[in-house]
Parts: C-alpha cells; structure tokens; sequence
C-alpha cells in the first residue's frame, strides 16, 4: 500500500477524550470521574485535529467490551468485577464484535448510530477512521449478544468436552473449573471497593485458556485473566490444523492471496473474524488496528486481510508486531500495510532521549529496515507507551521534540501521536488499575492537560498554559509539513557518519540525514542535547551534491518549522557546507530554494 503522501495517525482513546470531569478518584465510577463520548467529537473538535496536521483517526475502545458499570437497564448483560481488569474495562476485552461500548453513547440504546453518526462527522472533517479488531482473545464472558442471524458468537457451538477440536472457538480444559487468580502486593477487584459480584467467583465450566496462552484453571494475576484465547486451527503442541501458504505467496498480492483461499476449508473463526472485520467496513471504518497480532497465525492473515483489500483496497491494516525476525512475514505473507516500529526505532530514540543512547544508532535502524520502511508505522507515545512528559521516560514533553521530528520524517512510514501528547499530557493520574505514566485505558479518568486544551468543549486551547500552546504549535508546524512534503515520500540518505568524520565539534547528540524528491530537497537536523548548543558547518556530501545537480556556489535554504535560521549552503570542491547553530532540543527542516 504505497501512499501518495505521509500519513499521520491520531490515536485517540474515546471514552477518554471529551470528558470534563476532573474529580480523578481512584476506582471512581462513571458517575463521580465522568465519561467522554461519541458526541464529543464535534465538527469543531474533529476539525481541530485535522488542523493539527492529521490524515486518520484511530478511535481505541470502540467494540463493546466487558466493563463494572450497569447496562442491565438497555438489555444488557452486568459484567463480573473479578474478570475486568479496572471499572471501565480493558477495550481488549471484547464481549460483542457487533456492537460498541454502551459508554461512548449519550443514549445507550441507541449506540451504534450513535458511532455511525461519529464515522460520518470524521470524514466530513477529511478524516479516515480506524477502529481496533483484537483477534487473540475475547473477554472472558463473551456474549456476541449483537450478532447477524445466520451467524453465531464466539464459543456457541463448541465441543467443550475436549481440549481442542479445530472447529472450536475456544481451548479447554475439560474436568476443570475456572478460579480467579490468587491477588497479591495488595490489589484487590475495584480497589476493594464492595460490588455484589466482587466476591471472588466467576463461573467458568470447563475452564478455557486464557488470553496470552496460559493453561492454568486459575491463571497468575499478572496473565491476561480477563480473556480467553482464541483457537485459529492451532494444536496445543503448535502443528498447524489448516493449511499453509504455498512457498513464493510472500511475492503475490492479495488478489492472488484471495483465490488462494477461495473455497478451501478454514476453521470455523477464520470466517467469523472475516464477518466481523467486513461488518464494520459496511458501518463505514476505514481501516484496522490488530492487537497482539504475531499471536495468530499469519495464514489468518493472509486469509482476511485478503478479503478485506478485496472490499476496500485502500483499507489502512495496521499490526501489533513486535518480533523484528517476523516483520516480513506478517507484511509479504500476511498482507499488512503497517506494523509498530516499537523494538527498532522507538526504542532507540526513547534510549536517546533518555541521554542512554547515541543517535549513531538511527542510520543502524534504518538501514536494517530499508526493504520494508515505508510499511514501519513510527510513534513515540501510544496507549502501551509511558507518556513522554512522565518522570519514567523524560520528565518534560520538550525532551521529545528532537525524537518526534526524526520519528516524523526520517522515512515514508506513517506517523502516529497519541492524544495529549502534543500539550505534553504526564499520565501522572492514579485511576486504579495499574499505574500512573501510562494513561489509564482501564479506568474512568480525566486527563488534565488535555482537558485544559478541550477549554470546555470550545477544543480551542484557551485554558493551555503557554508551554503547552507552544508545544501544540510545534506538532501542528511539523505535521502539516509531513503531510505535505513531497520529499518525504522520496529518498533518504544519512549524512550523520559524514558529519562526525568531518564537521568538528558535530557529535553522537545531533543527528543530520537528507530528503529528496525530483521537486524537493531537504537537509534535517536534531540535537537532542538538553542543554548544550551546537556550532559548526554542517556538511553535505560530494554524492548527494551531485544526485541533486548541484554546481559550485551559492543556495539558499529556508527552514520550514520555524524558519528563525535560513542559511545559505556554498557548494565547494563538490561538497556542501551550512554554518549552523543548533539550541538545545533544536532542529530544523531546511529546503533547499
């Protein structure tokens, strides 16, 4: 899937984004921390995010998922506080594909146009929408209760009296019952707040696995216990109960992906994920965001994501990845657009920044990655990540500019920012579930920064204090530069080795490459120093001179953030020569004229 342009993911955690309560109790309930909603997202606020420099929206939480609070009233099964990890629930914890979060509606009963209407408003804003499909595991109660005629949930028709049979949803284990884990270190269910269902009991007969593998009747705490895993056809000894790619398949599009499995026999929830994935593409969603997605097979994927492109060719696939020696596979064979580029680059530059690492690694990285780095989907803060402005990662949000203006435009991948990070949102909030750093996805909170951007739902910044408006301007400069930056979907070329060898006083704190395209040409600079600044002749070297047609003498360069220093570059003896000076967390994005 080659784009014609860079595109900028924004990933927004929905129950999370209009909600103006500020109460932020620990355990709190809907009621006393409030709750955003679809309706938040108004024209005004979706216009904002497009004004921000943002091509697609991903809205995590959307399915509807095991969560405490009450929906009996709607129909509504109550979900069990011993299988829900915090009181507004895991959006990973699915209990109907056919439905979405009771939450995010202003009328519950009324929810799925509700998000009709939300997909609609998104793509008058000129936003494509993503949503999460989550295809390891299922809450623990799955229900499925929305699910089409002719169709049946997750684990309806299953032989619970054997621990596998390839036409099973789920993986048993029959003569055993389901425990709750043993809770240690002093957590309890709702903070140990009273529930009529927090009693430390939830039927299960037999057991099934749980969500990351675990095979134990009562799985640890710390295991996924909240779901179950899904069955694709896999054996419990791993064998493979399908069948497999024909060797060169990594070569073939999906149209030949596509015949492949026409007709042949694949187990029972390949075709439900088929059903469910083509659903939502009917409701309007542009694209997908799959969970743990190196946890299924990649003949899976080369299954639905091949029906998928069939319906919408330009439909955005984007994978949880995390294993660098299954990267190719799940893009050639499995068909995926996008994966996290999380173990290579992101981790890299977090170590940077973090003043452990050296930007020589980056060039590492991305020369390791050439083959496939239009298909590596970069970030620095998602909802998995600590925020950047925490005091685990950097302690201050500006710390991270440097790294977000390489992560941007160092290759053709997309970039994704996830909500608050451009006002430097901390996560520093104790919601109950797990731990501040990390905004809460599990728990009913408000997020402060954020908010003050909200301004009461004017979405105008008005309650930001300067650090934040200025850090909000930084991201809106850079990511419409992205998204209209020719050369960024053209060639790169490091310069920084040149530099070290040749620039005195350039070092393993600065990091220098080039952008080309037959109309544009860029040199990009970042010092990632905290407090020293950088003067020298930053140089470009005699071969990209000359892939660039340039002659001796003199060019003018305008620097497209902020355009405070537009040198001139004299090209002498076939090398390139740009006296700079570099601030602290300084970069620039200089064009040549």
């Amino acid at each position: 899937m080659k784009e014609t342009g860079k595109i900028v993911v924004y990933q927004v955690f929905t129950r999370l984004f209009g909600n103006t309560n500020t109460t932020n109790r620990p355990w709190g309930t809907l009621e006393e921390n409030g709750v955003g909603k679809f309706a938040d997202f108004t024209p005004t606020a979706l216009n904002e995010i497009r004004e921000l420099g943002v091509t697609h929206i991903w809205y995590t939480g959307v399915p509807h998922h095991a969560l405490v609070t009450d929906y009996s009233a709607f129909g509504m099964s109550p979900d069990d506080p011993d299988v829900v990890k915090g009181r507004a629930g895991s959006p990973y914890a699915v209990k109907d594909y056919y439905n979405v979060n009771p939450d995010l509606a202003t009328d519950p009963a009324n929810r799925l146009e509700e998000f009709r209407a939300l997909v609609e408003r998104s793509h008058q804003a000129g936003l494509k929408v993503l949503i999460d499909i989550v295809p390891n595991h299922v809450a623990r109660r799955y229900e499925g209760a929305s699910t089409p005629a002719g169709s049946t949930p997750f684990g309806a028709t299953d032989d619970t009296s054997v621990e596998y049979s390839r036409d099973n949803d789920f993986y048993y284990l029959p003569g055993e019952s389901f425990r709750v884990p043993l809770w240690r270190d002093g957590y309890r269910p709702l903070g140990g707040q009273e529930h009529p269902l927090a009693d430390g009991i939830f039927e299960e007969n037999p057991a099934r696995w749980t969500g990351n593998g675990s095979r134990l009747a009562r799985p640890d705490m710390n295991d996924w216990y909240e779901t179950v895993k899904i069955n694709y056809g896999v054996k419990p000894d791993g064998s493979y109960d399908f069948e497999v790619l024909p060797e060169g398949f990594d070569q073939k599009g999906y149209r030949d992906h596509y015949e492949f499995w026409k007709g042949r026999d694949v187990p029972g929830t390949w075709e439900k994920f088929r059903d469910i994935a083509l659903y939502w593409l009917d409701l309007g969603v542009d694209g997908f965001r799959y969970d743990m997605a190196e946890m299924v097979p990649v003949e899976f994927w080369s299954y639905l994501n091949s029906h998928i492109k069939m319906k919408n060719p330009g439909a955005f696939l984007l994978a949880e990845v995390y294993n660098p020696a299954l990267y190719r596979t799940y893009i050639h064979n499995g068909k995926m657009d996008y994966l996290y580029d999380k173990v290579e680059l992101y981790d890299s530059l977090k170590h940077i920044i973090q003043g452990h690492g050296w930007t020589d690694h980056i060039p590492v990285v991305q020369k390791g990655l050439m083959d496939i780095e239009h298909h590596m989907l970069h970030f620095l803060e998602n909802h998995d990540e600590q925020r950047l402005a925490s005091p685990e990662f950097a302690g201050d949000a500006r710390r991270g500019m440097p790294a977000m203006v390489v992560s941007a435009t160092l290759s053709t991948s997309p970039t994704m920012l996830y909500f608050g990070q451009e006002v430097g949102e901390p996560g520093a909030e104790d919601a109950g579930f797990g731990k501040p750093s990390r905004t809460s996805i599990f728990d009913y909170i408000g997020v402060p920064h954020h908010q003050r951007w909200m301004n009461g739902k004017r979405f105008d910044g008005g309650a930001s204090t300067a650090g934040e408006r200025e850090l909000r301007d930084f991201y809106q400069r850079l990511l419409n530069f992205v998204i209209g930056s020719e050369a960024l979907m053209g060639r790169y070329e490091d310069i920084h080795y040149y530099n070290k060898e040749h620039t005195p006083s350039y070092d393993h704190r600065v990091y220098s490459f080039v952008r080309w395209s037959d109309a544009q040409r860029l040199v990009l600079i970042s010092n990632f120093d905290t407090g020293k600044a950088y003067d020298f002749e930053l140089k470009v070297p005699e071969a990209i001179i000359a892939a660039w047609g340039l002659e001796e003498g003199e060019y003018r360069l305008k620097d497209r953030l902020y355009g405070d220093q537009n040198p001139v570059m004299k090209v002498s003896g076939g090398i390139g020569h740009i006296p700079l000076r570099v601030s602290p967390l300084e970069s620039f994005i200089l064009e040549l004229q």
